[in-house]
């Protein structure tokens, strides 16, 4: 199918690219089906694109290219929602706020995005954990020029 989108203008998609999030994501409750396009030439970068709405679209980033010790545990009300069945099942990937100048750019820790992605149903899982920001540096990637 094609979408129309943001950032990248007609795009083609495979209906089982598509990701559900059933709840919507925070500000955003109509919006339940999204799909995860590749930022040509930018490994690191994503756009978390919606699929109803062109102009809406985030850009997000796997948070274990900038944070390796990050983690955090799924209470059993999200695993049973996503239908995780193993570790193996769950892709992790956070929002990021584009600033200028783009070095002082920032990724969402306390609130990732986790994805089931043999079943591509996702949440925007909110931590109570003090110890990841909602602000978090991106500074070491861009420094290793990344």
């Amino acid at each position: 199918m094609i979408i129309q989108t943001k950032y990248l203008g007609d795009v083609t998609i495979e209906k089982d690219k598509i990701v559900k999030f059933a709840a919507g994501l925070p500000g955003f409750i109509e919006e339940t089906e999204f799909v995860l396009l590749d930022i040509p030439g930018n490994p690191v970068f994503q756009f978390l694109q919606s699929v109803k709405t062109a102009q809406l679209a985030f850009v997000v980033a796997n948070p274990y290219q900038f944070y390796k010790d990050y983690t955090f545990k799924l209470d059993d009300s999200t695993v049973a929602a996503l239908e995780i069945a193993s570790e193996d099942d769950v892709f992790v990937s956070t929002i990021v706020t584009l600033k200028d100048p783009f070095e002082s750019s920032t990724i969402n820790l306390r609130a990732p995005l986790i994805i089931n992605q043999k079943k591509m149903l996702g949440k925007q899982f909110i931590l109570n954990l003090d110890e990841y920001p909602s602000t978090a540096s991106i500074q070491s990637i861009v420094e290793k020029g990344v």
